[in-house]
């Protein structure tokens, strides 16, 4: 199954963590960070993203439950 990718865009501060762990999902697009796809396969990366995101504005779902940021 395939996980959907988020950043919030009101607590998103553009600090490139994400983009810097996974450039290849992650794109620092002017004053926020944006996932470069909504969909993605399962990548620990995109979980690795959210859990150092100093905003914690990454969310990671897979169907319903989040998965990232992990507790």
């Amino acid at each position: 199954m395939s996980w959907h990718v988020e950043i919030d865009p009101q607590q998103c501060i553009a600090s490139g963590s994400c983009a810097a762990i996974a450039p290849d999902l992650f794109v620092v697009d002017g004053a926020h960070a944006r996932p470069l796809t909504g969909r993605i396969e399962e990548d620990e990366r995109a979980l690795d993203a959210a859990d150092v995101c100093p905003a914690s504005a990454i969310t990671v779902r897979k169907g319903e439950e989040v998965v990232g940021p992990r507790p």
